[in-house]
């Protein structure tokens, strides 16, 4: 890290913990400043806060109280997940205190690079590939940041210029750069999500564009070539493009008859990947282009995406029991998500756990994708509309139950050997439960309890 005097005697507020607010906090304290964290959690519900007030650092909790902001700070950090039309950051912004978010702090801190990935699907696959990858080739030299649960401000006390910070990065934390400078720079893909925080989809967009805002010639912008939005965006962007394609030959990677292809070269074979899916061959072909670009020979590439074996909740092999194969993707919180998971395997070997909050749409768009499932088991809010489309979709075993342990149950004992069973729900999950992870986390729970292993 930079022995940086930039923030040495500023008044900062940073605003709103968990992880990275937590880490901003303790990064700007360590830097001199002169720290105040509000949150608005009480304090003796509020870990965090107390443990930031044991290390001396001022603390208001229980609400944001306008007032606040007459204490003459010349910076907020904010919590990614606060909306800027939270009452104290409309009257920071009428009072011309900048506000970022956590990763700009980091980045102006760190002596290391960073690779930043974005999108609306893929992030944290293509994170991890891309990490697991590099350390393959160079051990040590990659550390995980950002959105994927590693708040960069924490990571850059202990990376060297030796490093490289691989970042997950969100629309959210990206509204909240200004000097940010990625050396290479990924966007998945861009479709239609968090319309609830940012009001429209041109300002989702807006805010994923901005991983690009700061980068020169002599920076790589990958981009989703098969996405016309972003191959138009690219025109606007003054750093070096390169692309991804599973349609097409490509400047950079690319599936051709059945193999993942670099720029004439053959990498590997599609089928040789670690993890099944259409979206996975998509994640490769970004870490490709990413390590390809940071001089990362094929055969670490093939060796590392042959071994990888998924993340958590996303198309992550669970094991195999009695010949039947079992697939943890929780994380499939909407129909893209799920649909593009299914595509990995044989609809006709195929067992379906899906359903769970219902947000009003309909779906109908699924119906061609679970066609000639062997069987589909429906749970959650969202059942009945589910069970409606494996109707239209002539599915033949539709099961509806109460639970996980019931969903799983009845998956054993449809399934027989060579048969496969998803979770993948293609809903969110906070009908049944807090988050995507302990839904995925009980799954895992359940089909190791009931195969008794």
């Amino acid at each position: 890290m930079k022995q940086s005097k930039r923030y040495a005697n500023e008044k900062i507020l940073v605003l709103g913990l968990a992880r990275s607010g937590v880490a901003a906090a303790k990064l700007l304290h360590e830097l001199g400043a002169f720290v105040t964290v509000n949150d608005a959690k009480k304090l003796e519900d509020n870990k965090e806060a107390q443990e930031l007030l044991e290390a001396g650092i001022t603390v208001i909790t229980d609400g944001h109280p306008l007032d606040l902001l007459d204490e003459g700070f010349s910076l907020i950090v904010k919590n990614p997940g606060i909306p800027y039309t939270n009452p104290i950051l409309e009257k920071a912004i009428k009072k011309h205190i900048p506000i970022i978010t956590e990763v700009e702090l980091a980045y102006q801190v760190s002596e290391a690079p960073f690779i930043g990935i974005t999108g609306t699907n893929g992030k944290t696959t293509t994170t991890t590939m891309i990490k697991q990858i590099i350390d393959t080739y160079q051990p040590n030299k990659a550390l995980l940041a950002g959105n994927i649960g590693f708040p960069a401000s924490d990571v850059v006390v202990k990376a060297t210029k030796n490093n490289v910070l691989v970042t997950e990065l969100s629309s959210f934390q990206l509204m909240g750069i200004d000097e940010f400078r990625p050396r290479i720079a990924v966007i998945t893909n861009i479709y239609e999500a968090h319309i609830d925080y940012h009001g429209t989809r041109d300002e989702y967009v807006k805010a994923k564009w901005r991983i690009q805002r700061n980068m020169t010639k002599d920076d790589t912008l990958i981009l989703n070539g098969d996405l016309p939005e972003l191959v138009s965006l690219s025109q606007e962007s003054n750093a070096s493009i390169v692309y991804f394609s599973v349609t097409k030959k490509v400047n950079g990677a690319y599936l051709e008859n059945g193999c993942l292809m670099y720029q004439d070269d053959k990498i590997m074979e599609a089928s040789e990947l670690g993890v099944p899916g259409s979206h996975n061959v998509e994640n490769a072909l970004a870490a490709i282009c990413v390590t390809k670009v940071s001089g990362v020979d094929n055969e670490s590439i093939k060796k590392s995406l042959s071994l990888f074996s998924g993340v958590p909740h996303r198309t992550e092999y669970i094991g195999t029991y009695d010949g039947v194969k079992v697939y943890n993707d929780s994380k499939a919180t909407n129909i893209l998500a799920a649909k593009k998971a299914i595509s990995g395997f044989d609809n006709e070997q195929l067992v379906l756990i899906a359903g769970g909050l219902d947000r009003g749409n309909s779906f109908d768009e699924f119906i061609p994708t679970i066609e000639r499932l062997k069987a589909i088991i429906l749970l959650g809010e969202t059942k009945e509309k589910l069970k409606e489309a494996a109707e239209k979709a002539q599915v033949s075993e539709i099961i509806c139950v109460n639970n996980m342990k019931e969903a799983v149950k009845e998956a054993l004992k449809v399934a027989q050997s060579e048969d496969t069973i998803l979770l993948s729900p293609a809903c969110a999950s906070w009908d049944m439960y807090p988050n995507f992870e302990t839904r995925g986390e009980e799954f895992v729970a359940e089909i190791t309890k009931q195969v008794g292993k």
